[in-house]
């Protein structure tokens, strides 16, 4: 069985948050191995924790321990999400294979019960399981599916550093805003886009808060920083160049930019 773990992006995020997935995704292959219960795992990225140390492998034990199932199998992980990222990619990973392997055990289980798992693995993994944008509250527990008024298109932005999540919010409280830089809501068709993580990441890391105020001086609908960052993501309008739009941001911020052009799914 192969699946897609989708990226996402916070189009808010104060006391609640709005996650949309997007079209950038990881790819899982899952496969049933006879013998008693083993998780192998493989991933092409060297860089990602291996063993008990991995989320997916921690969501494959979950899911184990809860069904009874006493299987093996391999996963092997594809990685295109870039890590520290604000992107969500090891906790789509997480929930996709959870989604997978109810699929390949038929064990049937609804998603509420999914997303029940899912709480104790992470944050962000109970959003994934819904396979939609979502209003997400407390811990990221509390998700209520919704639908996106329109398609967005999208070009995400990160430089080569990333920022810790829990750093993040261990900040927020006592952070303070940057003289000249734009922390405002921004409306588009009725959205609103904002993220209070901004004050706390653009108080130490400045080059995501000049990215930002730069994009925001392009034609373009919005531009805020994704969750925890370090991703930085500008909505276009309407038939925008979004590879013209990056290529330029190399050019005028950094050269060695990540970039990619993807849509709200």
């Amino acid at each position: 069985m192969q699946v897609i773990a989708p990226a996402k992006i916070n189009l808010s995020h104060e006391i609640e948050t709005f996650i949309a997935p997007i079209s950038l995704c990881d790819e899982i292959k899952i496969e049933q191995r006879s013998g008693k219960q083993e998780i192998a795992f493989r991933c092409d990225d060297p860089s990602v924790p291996k063993g008990e140390d991995n989320i997916v492998v921690r969501a494959a034990n979950a899911f184990f321990e809860e069904t009874k199932i006493t299987s093996g199998i391999s996963i092997v992980l594809k990685k295109t999400i870039p890590h520290g990222a604000g992107l969500g990619g090891g906790s789509s990973d997480a929930a996709s294979t959870l989604l997978a392997l109810n699929e390949l055990f038929e064990t049937n289980l609804p998603r509420e019960a999914l997303a029940k798992m899912a709480e104790m693995i992470g944050s962000d993994v109970p959003f994934f399981i819904f396979q939609s944008a979502a209003v997400c509250k407390g811990r990221g527990d509390l998700v209520t599916p919704t639908r996106l008024r329109e398609q967005l298109s999208v070009l995400l932005l990160k430089p080569e550093f990333g920022v810790p999540t829990h750093w993040a919010y261990s900040r927020w409280r006592d952070s303070r805003e940057i003289p000249g830089v734009s922390y405002g809501a921004q409306q588009f068709t009725q959205q609103s886009f904002v993220n209070d993580l901004e004050r706390p990441v653009f108080e130490k890391f400045v080059f995501l808060a000049r990215l930002k105020m730069w994009l925001l001086k392009q034609p373009v609908v919005a531009a805020l920083m994704s969750g925890s960052g370090s991703t930085v993501f500008a909505v276009l309008r309407d038939r925008a160049d979004a590879e013209y739009l990056a290529r330029r941001a190399k050019l005028a911020v950094d050269p060695e930019l990540w970039t990619c052009v993807c849509e709200t799914r």
